[in-house]
């Protein structure tokens, strides 16, 4: 069952949703990140969290902040680290802007 909030969210706008789970072709940066050549946006970011988390990327002084090794630094602009604030919209930057 969903949220009420995600439930709202979904219901007032499903084109939202259908952009997160969509299937879309991967540049090949992420495509090499992620093992597939094809993922949704909403399966992009959770592998990219399920790295950060293995390899204990968080800061342990502050688990906002994310520091980066190679691997991640190639999807994430070559930052050396980011707040988790800034993760969606920079793994958004690898996919395709919607069609109208």
């Amino acid at each position: 069952m969903l949220p009420p909030r995600l439930k709202k969210a979904v219901t007032d706008n499903p084109k939202k949703l259908a952009n997160l789970i969509d299937l879309v072709n991967l540049p090949s940066t992420l495509r090499e990140f992620v093992g597939q050549s094809q993922i949704s946006h909403l399966g992009c970011f959770m592998r990219v969290w399920s790295y950060i988390k293995d390899n204990n990327l968080q800061d342990p002084n502050n688990k906002n902040v994310v520091k980066c090794d190679e691997k991640l630094k190639g999807i994430l602009l070559g930052k050396p680290q980011v707040e988790l604030c800034e993760l969606p919209a920079l793994i958004k930057l690898h996919f395709p802007k919607e069609q109208k």
